[in-house]
């Protein structure tokens, strides 16, 4: 069994951070259950371009307001607690968050912790040695 909490994760290297939000990462690639879990925050004003080539995530909102926009067909989604949005297949998007918006993220494959997205928005597919797992 794992328990971890947000203040325990909050300034350690799970505390991933970047100019438009900050990554909290409860579980990770190392934890071997095939999936990672965030608690991520979008900063207020910001907007995020993403596109996960080499994961699926699942997002859903617990604070803020916000929206997505599917940068392939121009579709808008107003993001605000309640909704979920599932990115399943790899979908170019961007995060317009008009408040903080806080969601918990669901990645397949598992992240390993360090990843930030590169120039055109893609968290790069690493994986662990066995070592460092």
């Amino acid at each position: 069994m794992i328990v971890r909490s947000l203040k325990d994760i909050i300034g350690t290297e799970r505390d991933v951070h970047a100019p438009t939000w900050c990554s909290r990462r409860f579980v990770l690639a190392g934890d071997k259950v095939g999936f990672s879990l965030h608690d991520t925050v979008l900063y207020a004003g910001t907007s995020t371009k993403m596109w996960y080539a080499n994961h699926i995530e699942a997002v859903y909102c617990i604070e803020g307001e916000g929206e997505l926009v599917n940068d392939e067909n121009g579709e808008k989604h107003r993001i605000e607690p309640g909704v979920m949005y599932l990115l399943d297949g790899h979908e170019h998007h961007t995060l317009n968050a008009k408040t903080d918006v806080r969601v918990v993220c669901v990645f397949n494959p598992p992240v390993t912790g360090q990843e930030v997205h590169d120039e055109n928005g893609v968290y790069p597919l690493l994986t662990l040695d066995e070592e460092d797992a």
